[in-house]
């Protein structure tokens, strides 16, 4: 018997787009909107609800 892959979904606060998350996520995973590209941080509360929001790139600094 094949086990499929369990997954929780939501809505890109961006686009509305729904978005698929693993399981096993862990806090602070980012994931990106397979519609608008969007990468979004998802963030774990205390009841274990998921949250998502757009995820801070930081660039590198190289001394300029």
């Amino acid at each position: 018997m094949k086990k499929e892959a369990v997954t929780f979904k939501t809505k890109c606060p961006e686009c509305d787009a729904e978005i698929e998350v693993p399981e096993d996520v862990i806090s602070g995973e980012i994931v990106s909107c397979p519609d608008c590209g969007l990468d979004l941080e998802i963030t774990l509360d205390e009841k274990g609800a998921i949250n998502v929001k757009p995820a801070e790139i930081e660039g590198e600094d190289w001394g300029e």
